[in-house]
């Protein structure tokens, strides 16, 4: 139902308190008018926004945000709200994702199960993700259908039941759905074991989205409801829509479908979670794991690295850091590709920089060796590569094809017409400004060979932890 990266109104309503009673059309009578359009910002010289997206707030405080695109007559339309797997209580991992689930169950004038199969009647898609900062609600459908999929939206954000009859059966879905990701496969084993062992198996960092297993099983109707009365009001949502429709029709939509859902203050900042702090370096050095169903090794090196939306000076290496990672491994001209792969060491390799999540990210290198390759001189090689990027072994050349490729790639955004809405939404909802979504090319290519240098330094000298997967009986 919903990817982890990664979903007759019932009379069980009444033990909800629901934030807008009125029915539709009421609600639509009743709602006050959006906040005047913001002025604009100067653009970068020579530059053009990605998106040319717009951004305003009603005033129970949901932020609206559009890009038009009239390549084709459908629109996309997501909810997003700042709240997540991260912001789950102690004891309580994969509630976030949980309560995903039971959003499907309905709402006050949406039956249990309706939403999809209208939006499937209409030719549309729908679906829902959690991640560690967000819980997104969305539906591709035929603009002209986009009335109907907001109104539903509007519905279970101002009351959706969570009933009681069906919490346990939804349980054993998650269940199910933890079996096949996790739980069947070694690398899903591995990878879960790897964050708890890089920031703790407690930590907000460390546990599972979708929950540690005793967790899920004793997850209550009641834990829904405070994290619902927590997290899901407009002040805490951003709704964004894209495609074919206009500014001026989205206005009008957005106050008459949720401008009059009366909700709470939002309860943080949506850059701010007041969630633990995070280890300044892994807790852990080394992992190592045997599996009897292993054919392939993988293996992986971590570091802690600041993110675009830490909060501190760090912050100025989010951008460097980007390009690092393409230099390092980032296909077939990267370094990696070519110390380990071309020289016959590997099958495949290289590098994620988790950037814009919240608090602070990741810098990770992943390698699947050759059956013959020893492990001992894999991580030789490995560590002789990023020794030659702290002695300053970069090159313009490298870090402006690095740069070229980054900036091309973010045409194919345009293309798809569920990646603006997601690029926007996750960046709007962990209070990342516009501009800076809009303008992310331009801040790549402002890149230097110097930040890019400091910024190894600053991470790659730092302690990390080095993770083995390998078949049982290797050495």
């Amino acid at each position: 139902m919903c990817p982890i990266s990664r979903r007759a109104a019932l009379t069980a309503a009444a033990t909800l308190p629901v934030l807008a009673a009125l029915p539709p059309q009421q609600a639509r009578a009743a709602a006050p008018a959006p906040t005047p359009a913001p002025t604009p910002a100067p653009l970068p010289t020579g530059e053009r926004p990605l998106f040319g997206a717009s951004l305003w707030t009603l005033p129970n405080g949901l932020t609206v945000v559009h890009a038009e695109n009239r390549r084709a007559p459908v629109v996309a339309h997501y909810v997003f709200y700042s709240i997540g797997g991260g912001d789950d209580p102690a004891g309580k991992s994969g509630l976030a994702h949980f309560l995903e689930h039971m959003m499907f169950k309905g709402s006050a004038n949406v039956p249990s199960g309706a939403f999809s199969r209208r939006v499937a009647r209409e030719g549309g898609q729908d679906n829902a993700f959690t991640s560690r900062d967000v819980t997104a609600y969305h539906q591709h459908v035929e603009a002209t259908r986009l009335a109907l999929v907001a109104g539903m939206e509007a519905d279970r954000m101002a009351s959706a039941l969570f009933p009681a009859a069906e919490i346990e059966a939804e349980r054993q879905v998650v269940q199910e759905e933890r079996r096949q990701r996790t739980e069947s496969t070694p690398r899903g084993r591995f990878r879960e074991a790897w964050d708890a062992a890089f920031w703790g198996p407690q930590h907000w960092r460390g546990r599972p989205l979708i929950g540690w297993p005793d967790d899920i099983a004793s997850l209550s109707r009641d834990d829904m409801l405070d994290f619902f009365r927590l997290g899901y009001t407009p002040a805490n949502a951003t709704l964004v829509v894209t495609g074919a429709i206009s500014r001026q029709e989205l206005e009008r939509l957005a106050v008459e479908d949720y401008g009059a859902i009366q909700g709470r203050p939002a309860p943080w900042p949506k850059s701010r979670r007041g969630r633990a702090p995070v280890p300044a370096s892994p807790l852990e050095d080394r992992l190592v794991r045997r599996e009897p169903t292993v054919q392939e090794a993988a293996f992986m090196r971590g570091w802690v690295a600041p993110s675009l939306l830490e909060g501190t000076d760090a912050a100025r290496h989010a951008h460097p850091l980007e390009v690092l990672s393409h230099l390092l491994g980032g296909g077939q001209g990267s370094r990696l590709f070519t110390a380990l792969v071309a020289s016959g060491l590997a099958v495949s390799a290289g590098c994620s920089y988790d950037g814009d999540s919240l608090g602070t990210g990741t810098f990770d290198i992943f390698v699947t060796p050759r059956r013959d390759t020893p492990t001992e001189k894999l991580e030789q090689a490995v560590q002789a590569e990023i020794a030659r990027l702290l002695d300053g072994d970069l090159t313009e050349a490298e870090v402006a094809r690095s740069i070229r490729q980054l900036t091309a790639g973010t045409l194919l955004a345009l293309d798809s017409l569920g990646t603006a809405p997601r690029i926007l939404g996750v960046g709007i909802a962990t209070g990342m400004p516009l501009e800076a979504i809009e303008y992310w090319p331009a801040h790549i290519r402002g890149v230097t060979l110097a930040q890019v240098q400091e910024a190894a330094r600053a991470v790659l000298a730092r302690p990390s932890m080095s993770g083995w997967l390998l078949p049982e009986g290797a050495a």
